[in-house]
This record gives structure tokens, sequence and C-alpha cells, in this order.
């Protein structure tokens, strides 16, 4: 198979002793490129870095909405420099609104959310969004707040039915993660991931989080090469070919980012 890891933050300090090997271990699953999603300033250096380093890497950059209380004027523009001055940022995000743990005020991360949609509408970039029961408040400003073109995906989806159907309206992606591998928790999702557009799925592994099944059982840390067994999944509620899914993904996510990864 061939796969590209749409989102993942091995930017993370605990790749920082087996970063070789990681990548490594990311080929021989067939893993031919990765994105790392930016969640804050100082990150996305880091992540640029780290795609200097490795020829499959490319990044975003974005404040994630934890860090939405920091989103100042000079931290953007900033990020914008970022953005401009380095080929391996090909997208701008993640950014959203997460009403869950509440690290950043709400009006923060909603002032965060509309000033990160002009900013990649102005550099011309897909968005990477982050939503975790933000009680419809995202699809309302996403909706209301730029273009209708405007590309994007809704990064470790789990969500409903309505929603997602909400966000395939709006012309975005769906991001799937190793939720779908377990059991109890992404039931429904299993039920969702066959209504999905085959030309709208990416697949993503949010390492090191969301360790999918069955390395959940012998690892804690999750990584690109993981990948593999989200998109195995998939491929089983679907009734489809791994292989041939596996292809028509990695052509979506190239699409996506404007990447011709081969």
């Amino acid at each position: 198979m061939i796969l590209f890891d749409s989102h993942c933050h091995i930017d993370d300090p605990c790749f920082e002793q087996d970063m070789d090997a990681m990548f490594e271990r990311a080929r021989n699953a067939g893993v031919l490129a990765m994105t790392i999603a930016g969640v804050n300033a100082d990150m996305t250096r880091k992540a640029i870095d780290i795609a200097a380093r490795y020829d499959n890497v490319i990044t975003a950059v974005g404040i994630h909405p934890h860090d939405a209380a920091h989103c100042a004027p000079d931290i953007l523009d900033g990020l914008i420099c970022l953005a401009k001055e380095n080929g391996c940022v090909k997208a701008w995000g993640e950014t959203g609104l997460d009403f869950n743990r509440m690290f950043s005020p709400q009006k923060d991360q909603e002032a965060c959310l509309k000033a990160q949609l002009a900013i990649a509408g102005e550099l011309d970039l897909p968005l990477i969004f982050h939503e975790r029961d933000s009680m419809g408040r995202f699809y309302e400003i996403v909706k209301s707040e730029g273009p209708a073109s405007r590309k994007g995906v809704v990064h470790c989806f789990s969500g409903t039915r309505k929603e997602m159907f909400q966000y395939l309206d709006l012309g975005y992606h769906i991001g799937i993660t190793g939720i779908l591998t377990i059991q109890k928790r992404g039931r429904l999702l299993r039920e969702l991931a066959p209504l999905i557009p085959e030309d709208r799925i990416l697949i993503e592994t949010d390492a090191p989080y969301l360790t999918p099944a069955p390395q959940k059982n012998k690892v804690r840390r999750n990584e690109p090469a993981f990948v593999a067994s989200v998109l195995t999944t998939l491929a089983r509620v679907r009734n489809q070919d791994p292989e041939d899914l596996a292809v028509t993904i990695f052509n979506n996510t190239n699409r996506f980012f404007s990447t011709n990864f081969t």
C-alpha cells in the first residue's frame, strides 16, 4: 500500500530520541509522506526544521484552539512569514474550536479561528480544522466566514451524521484517525465511514495521540507507520480493496495539499 499520513505531530518531544528509526518504520509500512500540523509558533518552527531534514514531510502553520488565548497579531504575523518563506508549508492549521477542555476561553477561540480563516484565504492555503463539542458553533463560523471555495479537512472527525454531511456540503474533506479501529469509541464512525464520498477521505494518525488497534494493545505512542491500520479498517468497513483505497486516498491527499509525492 502507498500511504500519506495527513496529520501528525512528530514535532512532539517524544520522537526526539528515535526520529530516524520512526521514519524507517513509516517507510517500511508504505508511508511515503506525512504532514505535521501546527499548534503554535514554537512547534511550527520545529516542524519546519524537521521538514528541512526529511524530504517526505510537509507542514501546516497555525494556532490550535487550546492556544487561542495567545493568538496575538504579532504571533499571527510571524506565522504568515513562516508560511511565505518556507516551501514545505502547504496548509494552515490546525485551527478550530474545542469546547471540551476549554484551555482557552470561547471568545478567544472564536476570534482566533476567524483571524486564521482570513489569513488562509489571503495565502490561498487549505485549512486543517479541529472541532470538538462546539455545539454547532464551529459550523456556523466556517459557513459564514469566507469563500464557499475554501479547501478544508475536518481532522479527526468523530461527530454526528448531520455534522458530517454539513461539512461535506461545504466541500470539506473528512479526516479519519485510529478512532475508527476502537471497538466502542469508533462504532458510530464505522457506520458513517462508508457514506463519505471516496474523493473526500483523508487518513491520519494524529501521532503521538490516538493509537489505533491493534497497536494500542502494545504501545502507547502513536506514530505514522500505524496509519496502515486506519486504512485497513477503513477498507473493511467500506468493503473496498485496501490497495485500491490506499491509492485513492493518497491521491486525495496530494490534491488537497497541492503536492506530488509518488
